[in-house]
């Protein structure tokens, strides 16, 4: 995982992405990638395993969520990066909160306790 998150490191600033774009930008990025990963879930929802997705293409409805999670785990990894943080740590310190928490499922969906 360490190497991977070099790789998409090193890729960003390849792409000048790093040097030429901004915490901001890239959250825009992140926005969209989730948007796309929403649009999938609502297909498989509705139990569609293909899709004519919002830009007129033919997607697989598996195959889309799998590259969406990719895709905002790249977005994330970069604003890591550009907050001056690493990707690990962030993700360690979120489960460290996460893991002691208690709550209930309610309508699909992990409520905590206040």
């Amino acid at each position: 995982m360490n190497d991977l998150i070099k790789d998409v490191v090193a890729w960003a600033d390849q792409k000048g992405i790093l040097d030429l774009g901004t915490p901001a930008s890239q959250m825009e990025k992140t926005y969209e990638e989730c948007g796309e990963l929403r649009e999938a879930i609502y297909h498989q929802g509705l139990r569609l395993t293909h899709y004519i997705s919002s830009d007129g293409k033919r997607k697989n409805t598996s195959d889309e969520i799998m590259d969406a999670i990719g895709d905002i785990t790249v977005t994330l990894i970069i604003q890591a990066e550009m907050q001056g943080l690493d990707f690990q740590d962030c993700l360690q310190a979120a489960y460290d909160v996460i893991s002691k928490r208690t709550g209930k499922m309610i309508d699909g969906q992990f409520v905590k306790d206040k």
